[in-house]
């Protein structure tokens, strides 16, 4: 499990990035980089990092799926994922 603070962190920035979008793109196409450069830096959508919506984990994360391999295969092998079964052959 990772810590809090990194977990709080992360969606600080997930919500800054929504809050700034919009005056970021306007500022890009302008080619106003010096009020771009005014803007904090946690609104930089380059900051974010995806991480597992089950235990914060950071490394090891399927897009797809939103949580960690290790996540995820608690729960595939629970049954929980809808259409995942484990391979054989």
């Amino acid at each position: 499990m990772a810590k809090r603070s990194s977990i709080a962190r992360e969606m600080k920035r997930q919500k800054m990035v929504a809050k700034y979008a919009a005056i970021r793109k306007e500022l890009k196409e302008r080619g106003d980089y010096a009020g771009l450069q005014k803007l904090p830096r946690n609104s930089s959508p380059t900051r974010l990092h995806n991480r597992c919506s089950i235990s914060g984990r950071p490394r090891g994360y399927y897009r797809k799926f939103g949580m960690s391999r290790i996540a995820f295969r608690d729960l595939a092998l629970d049954g929980q994922i809808p259409g995942v079964t484990k391979a054989s052959w």
